[in-house]
């Protein structure tokens, strides 16, 4: 039997649509079901008697508030002869159409998030496409984050602790978590032996050394030296709200990730937070630290001992 669609609604289903574009009009394979029985000059109750179903059934499935299962396609196949693919097919994309729906609407709930995401930053790194449009920027944002739904990221593990120390500034913490999803995708891009506690310890003295030099010199001594050590040194101007002067956390159990953020000229404050990032890394096991002004009640001690750690490292080399 050949199977044909109303032109103004449906297409054939080998054709693929173009640049994505899909349609926005839900239309139940029972209404083609609808057409099928009437051309054959079966009624619904008929229908049902040689699927050996419920006449409410068969209309549940015409009316759309009942799903063609696999089973009933065959079904449909043996009594109708329509092969069963083509009315899974129409399900299946019956069924995505309403779902493309609803996703809509939730990109269109989620646009709250912009306002609290640097996304012209993220624009400008190219971690994200240049849009003017708020929907496409939600995806790009689904893409840049690996989520869902930006409504999930307070419960991401890399960034509950940002969400938990930051309160009610949503606006900071998603900014915040942005600066940290950038340093973390550059960070993936570069190779590292595996992170070495002791030899991280012992090589402090030869670290501090660097200082003698150039920044453009050393800068790129350092980040070698820390590669070799397993730490990526990661540089990235602070995006606006964030106000962070580093962080540091873990992408993988032997790759840790010391972020800084960009300085007009490398100072002694500048040693200092680097320093403070390594005493986390030593000290506090795989947890992420982020130095951004007011600090969490939970996180004083911590902080105390990695500024001790870093002070301490200073006055011993003599710088």
């Amino acid at each position: 039997m050949e199977v044909r669609f109303r032109t103004k609604k449906l297409k054939k289903l080998s054709e693929v649509p173009k640049k994505h574009i899909y349609s926005d009009l839900p239309i139940s394979p029972g209404e083609y079901l609808a057409e099928v029985i009437a051309v054959k000059g079966i009624s619904q109750a008929e229908l049902g008697r040689r699927l050996g179903r419920p006449v409410q059934a068969v209309n549940e499935i015409i009316k759309g508030g009942k799903a063609i299962t696999p089973e009933t396609a065959l079904q449909l196949e043996r009594a109708l002869d329509v092969p069963a693919h083509i009315w899974t097919g129409l399900e299946s994309r019956y069924q995505l159409i309403k779902a493309r729906l609803e996703e809509k609407k939730q990109l269109q709930k989620e646009s709250r998030y912009l306002k609290e995401i640097p996304y012209k930053d993220l624009a400008i790194l190219h971690f994200v496409k240049k849009t003017p449009d708020d929907e496409h920027k939600v995806r790009e944002l689904h893409r840049f984050y690996g989520v869902s739904s930006l409504a999930n990221l307070p419960w991401i593990r890399a960034y509950e602790e940002v969400f938990k120390s930051r309160g009610e500034q949503r606006n900071v913490s998603y900014a915040l978590a942005a600066w940290l999803r950038s340093a973390e995708l550059r960070a993936r891009e570069i190779p590292v032996r595996k992170f070495d506690k002791r030899k991280l310890r012992e090589s402090l003295k030869d670290l501090r050394a660097l200082s003698a030099k150039d920044p453009h010199e050393f800068l790129p001594e350092l980040e070698g030296f820390l590669a070799r050590l397993g730490v990526v040194l990661v540089t990235l101007h602070c995006f606006q709200k964030t106000c962070a002067q580093g962080a540091t956390f873990w992408i993988r159990p032997d790759k840790a990730v010391l972020l800084m953020g960009e300085q007009a000229r490398w100072t002694e404050r500048s040693w200092l937070n680097l320093f403070h990032g390594i005493g986390h890394i030593l000290l506090h096991g795989k947890r992420t630290f982020i130095d951004a002004g007011k600090v969490p009640p939970e996180w004083a001690q911590y902080e105390k001992e990695a500024d001790d750690f870093a002070r301490d490292l200073l006055a011993r080399v003599g710088l």
